[in-house]
């Protein structure tokens, strides 16, 4: 944890240098890195303050993720459900095939005890995550570094068919929203590694 935690300074600065990021950016990249590391307090921080500036911000990798379904999820893994919610609801309606935003609204909801809809968001977000990576695999330059051992989408699909309660559900898909979250940056370096990955091109 500690090597991650000082990979943030050097990617600010990378990106800065080279890209010319905008402060909405380095919030996003700072908050993400807050999440990443068990942070969520510090990444409201990060994450509010870009969100206010430009609230239909996403990232501009292959998948791209919003500041609000970002900001959505520090609350929620901080135990703010009202402002999860409000959050959430907002970048379900500003982007309806943000993967995360769905399913951690759903995560919100089940814990706000409404089962049912909580339950359809979850499994419309744990849907989006498996279709996709099935969607980038079909890259045949690139998409073979995504999920390449298909670890997330069999987890993905166990969690949808094995008939969990919520609270089984729940943990299953707080995992898997972190892991896929995870994989973006792991298939961007390994991308970059091969001399450059396709960042804010096609994909989703």
């Amino acid at each position: 944890m500690k090597v991650t935690k000082l990979i943030a300074p050097t990617c600010l600065s990378a990106l800065i240098y080279l890209s010319g990021c905008s402060g909405v950016a380095i919030d996003v990249l700072a908050g993400r890195n807050a999440l990443q590391t068990g942070r969520p307090n510090d990444a409201i921080g990060y994450l509010k303050r870009a969100a206010d500036l430009q609230p239909n911000y996403q990232t501009p990798y292959r998948v791209r993720v919003g500041v609000l379904s970002l900001l959505g999820r520090a609350y929620y893994e901080s135990g703010r459900d009202d402002e999860a919610r409000q959050a959430l609801e907002r970048a379900v309606s500003l982007d309806r095939d943000d993967p995360l935003a769905h399913l951690y609204l759903g995560l919100t909801l089940l814990r706000k005890g409404d089962g049912e809809r909580g339950r359809n968001e979850v499994e419309t977000g744990l849907k989006a995550i498996g279709d996709t990576l099935d969607y980038i695999n079909m890259d045949r330059v690139y998409g073979f570094y995504w999920d390449p051992g298909m670890n997330i989408r069999s987890a993905v699909k166990h969690a949808l068919a094995a008939k969990l309660d919520n609270s089984q559900l729940a943990t299953a898909a707080a995992q898997l929203g972190a892991e896929f979250d995870e994989e973006i940056d792991r298939a961007r370096r390994d991308e970059g590694r091969r001399g450059g990955g396709s960042d804010g091109g096609g994909g989703n």
